[in-house]
């Protein structure tokens, strides 16, 4: 299978540089949804160089600048998904920006927390939901030495 990121339909490209492209996703989750993805096919985060997880961001707010200016939307939701697992079917790292109106969903509260719900999910009480979802306190231990070892690194 051709990556349709590597090479997109003619009129799914909205913009290119050097590291980036901005392109319109062929499966909307609403009106303007645009995906941000590398020019070099790359599956992983780790895979990116610096210099390219930079340029995604800066080509983010370029799409919600573009967005705001053309289509005017009240707010965005902004994600990736980072393997098969979290649900990205294209093998091919790639950033969602998603604009949102006032009104475009019954109830947008928990925005991208819905994304991993399942049917037992939304049977439960936002409280138990909570509940049944927070780590154990050996493993908020083991996150908290984690980032202390790296405390000390920047980009």
């Amino acid at each position: 299978m051709e990556c349709p990121f590597c090479r997109p339909a003619r009129g799914q490209l909205l913009y290119e540089n050097d590291l980036i492209r901005i392109l319109l996703d062929a499966y909307p989750a609403n009106r303007g949804h645009l995906l941000v993805v590398p020019r070099r096919h790359v599956e992983r985060w780790e895979e990116l160089t610096w210099e390219e997880k930079l340029a995604l961001i800066w080509s983010m707010e370029l799409a919600m600048e573009v967005l705001r200016e053309t289509l005017k939307p009240d707010a965005f939701n902004v994600g990736m998904n980072l393997g098969r697992e979290a649900g990205q079917t294209v093998p091919h790292l790639h950033l969602h920006v998603i604009p949102r109106w006032k009104g475009d969903s019954r109830n947008p509260r928990g925005g991208v927390r819905k994304a991993v719900l399942d049917l037992e999910d939304e049977n439960l009480s936002l409280k138990e939901r909570w509940v049944k979802n927070r780590l154990e306190e050996s493993k908020v231990e083991a996150l908290r030495e984690a980032f202390s070892k790296r405390g000390s690194r920047s980009p």
